[in-house]
């Protein structure tokens, strides 16, 4: 009889899910927190991340429900899982903290990022940076004589990509939102 051959690590929704939580293996996390929407609470959630030494790679914070006062913050962070799991147990300890989910570990789950883009150039790199926007789905949100506002919407790999080909094109400035992310299904 052969041994299955299942890759350690493969899929945190396995059952088969191997991954050793004391590895050395940075990965990525996306965090979505419900908590109390009143002054100071983001200052102590992100402090609780500068405090131990911890990077927020994105970070998106907004009120999700008006009457119950609530706000949802979306943090994608980086780490060992022991240190995701500290960060979530900490976070989870704090008291105008509702709920802590992890994102990439409950399965699968929709993350979006807004940008803006401002290029400035004439001739035919204002008409490649056009095609290219077209190609992505970008709209022209300003647009004079000497140059384009385009807003892009997509995943950060996308906006990335987006901003890569841009840079040649005459890329002035950029703005962008950081992630939001819900997971997907019911």
């Amino acid at each position: 009889m052969q041994a299955l051959n299942i890759k350690k690590g493969a899929s945190s929704q396995s059952a088969y899910d191997l991954r050793d939580p004391y590895s050395d293996v940075i990965e990525t996390h996306t965090l979505a927190v419900l908590v109390d929407n009143e002054s100071g609470v983001l200052a102590r959630v992100i402090g609780l991340f500068s405090g131990r030494g911890y990077n927020i790679e994105s970070l998106t914070v907004a009120e999700v429900d008006h009457k119950g006062h609530l706000s949802r913050i979306t943090v994608v962070t980086r780490g060992t899982p022991q240190v995701i799991e500290q960060i979530k147990a900490q976070l989870e300890r704090m008291v105008p903290v509702h709920e802590v989910h992890d994102l990439t570990v409950e399965g699968p789950a929709v993350q979006r990022e807004l940008a803006l883009f401002k290029v400035v150039g004439t001739g035919e790199h204002r008409v490649e940076a056009l095609r290219l926007a077209d190609i992505f789905r970008a709209s022209v949100v300003d647009s004079t004589l000497e140059s384009f506002v385009f807003e892009i919407t997509g995943t950060a790999e996308k906006i990335d990509a987006f901003s890569e080909l841009m840079r040649p094109l005459g890329l002035r400035e950029m703005a962008r939102t950081g992630v939001a992310a819900l997971s997907r299904g019911a």
